[in-house]
């Protein structure tokens, strides 16, 4: 089994900032990519950033402004979320791709989710 545990969500005023964690625990002999997403109400759920090997990607209305990275060592990500604005306001989820073997496959985990509200 594995558990993703997020943190870092709040509340924060336009143009402030947060950072997300997520860490895996559990069943974790290898990752093969880890991810950030969002979902506002009534919205459908978008991909934020995403890393995985040396290869990283954001959605262009967080480009210039969100960061994502991760610890290897204690398998979390991050998303450093600066210059914040009310159009981000939705819940953050990780997700992460394990790799597991006999049989080799890949298995997606989601996270619980953490609420993101960016307001004056």
């Amino acid at each position: 089994q594995v558990q993703l545990v997020e943190s870092g969500g709040g509340l924060v005023q336009p143009g402030g900032s947060l950072r997300l964690s997520c860490a895996a625990s559990g069943s974790i002999f290898s990752i093969d990519g880890m991810g950030w997403y969002r979902q506002a109400p009534g919205k459908q759920r978008e991909m934020v950033a995403t890393i995985s090997g040396g290869s990283i990607n954001y959605a262009d209305s967080v480009k210039g402004r969100f960061t994502i990275s991760r610890d290897n060592a204690k398998n979390t990500v991050y998303l450093q979320m600066n210059s914040l604005k009310s159009e981000d306001t939705a819940v953050y989820y990780c997700n992460v791709n394990v790799a597991k073997t006999w049989p080799a496959r890949v298995v997606n985990y989601w996270g619980q989710g953490t609420q993101v509200t960016v307001s004056s």
